[in-house]
């Protein structure tokens, strides 16, 4: 028969207080973390599972011929079926110099002339003048933003319609005699698709600057004023040197959205009028592996233009890493390194 220590007389050696210090103080940490882990866990997994996964499985097929008359019989998960023959077909097809530069036409003006310059711009408009109509002013600037994405080309489409319907041709242009009341998107494919996209992204830039701009101290603004700097000189040497992580975070999240973004000009041109007059790197990926002309969906061959347009996105987000300086806006302030 087992007999307990405790029932014999022996005491058990109990812990000082330092030493209970010391486990609890060696606990802390790991708890803390383990914390944070399960607060991270349920993002992480959702990240994996339609990110990270995804990533994979388009990078593997797009090392394969997938299409639709082999889907099923073709292993496109073995080594022995992987090749580059996408990516030597990508380069050497004749329309490449054409796709990419449509890419960069649309993705540079749209990007400077809107998501970040107009952005800018109606950002320190509307934080200079009355807080309510600033408030006003920008909240009717997030209506395309709000607006349905088919409902949104619609308008443009009416507003950019042949005589009579169209209302540009009907009201404006027709009367003045500068049109014969044509299809207007036929005639400037590319400001309508860059307007398109402009709009919305310019009301981005603007909420992010406007709050970057608002969180500026006013003893600034005001240290300048007194000492007799102008309008133009705060904006230059107060307002955009204090907002450069804005700046990099709208520039390289804009930039990123317009590589990958093709729906507005999926519904306003479907990369017409002409063969890939406005066709860019994502939506030829769609078409190529989504839809097809002849009903034969290539898969592998569509992300292979997928992969690389990702490439030329994590490129991009490098290059302006170094451009901002980003180590530099990370480091801690001074002061608290003394």
């Amino acid at each position: 028969m087992r007999i307990d220590n405790n029932l014999e007389g022996e005491k058990t050696p109990s812990l000082s207080i330092p030493q209970a210090r010391e486990i609890s103080s060696a606990r802390a940490p790991f708890k803390g973390n383990l914390t944070a882990f399960g607060f991270m866990a349920p993002t992480v997994l959702v990240v994996t599972l339609f990110f990270f996964l995804p990533v994979v499985m388009i990078l593997f097929l797009s090392l394969t011929g997938l299409d639709m008359t082999n889907f099923g019989k073709l292993k496109w998960w073995l080594p022995a079926n992987w090749d580059l023959a996408n990516y030597l077909k990508i380069f050497t097809n004749k329309f490449f110099p054409k796709i990419l530069g449509n890419t960069i036409i649309y993705t540079g003006l749209t990007l400077c002339l809107f998501n970040v310059g107009m952005g800018l711009v109606l950002a320190l408009l509307t934080t200079n003048i009355d807080r309510r109509a600033g408030f006003f002013f920008r909240m009717i600037w997030l209506l395309p933003r709000i607006t349905p994405v088919v409902v949104y080309i619609i308008m443009w489409k009416a507003l950019a319609g042949p005589d009579p319907m169209g209302i540009i041709n009907h009201y404006i242009l027709v009367p003045l005699g500068l049109s014969d009341g044509e299809l207007l998107i036929n005639i400037y494919p590319w400001v309508f698709v860059i307007l398109t996209n402009g709009f919305i992204g310019a009301s981005f830039g603007m909420i992010i600057f406007t709050s970057a701009i608002e969180s500026i101290p006013k003893d600034y603004t005001m240290a300048s004023k007194v000492d007799g700097a102008s309008t133009w000189q705060n904006i230059r040497y107060i307002v955009i040197p204090m907002i450069r992580w804005p700046l990099l975070f709208v520039t390289t999240y804009q930039t990123l959205s317009l590589l990958t973004s093709f729906e507005y000009i999926l519904l306003l041109t479907e990369g017409g009028p002409r063969l890939y007059q406005t066709e860019v790197w994502a939506l030829m990926a769609y078409h190529k592996a989504l839809t097809s002309y002849f009903g034969n969906t290539q898969w592998g061959y569509g992300s292979a233009w997928a992969v690389i347009l990702v490439i030329i996105g994590v490129v991009m987000a490098i290059v302006y890493l170094r451009i901002f300086r980003f180590r530099e806006l990370v480091q801690e302030p001074r002061i608290e390194t003394l």
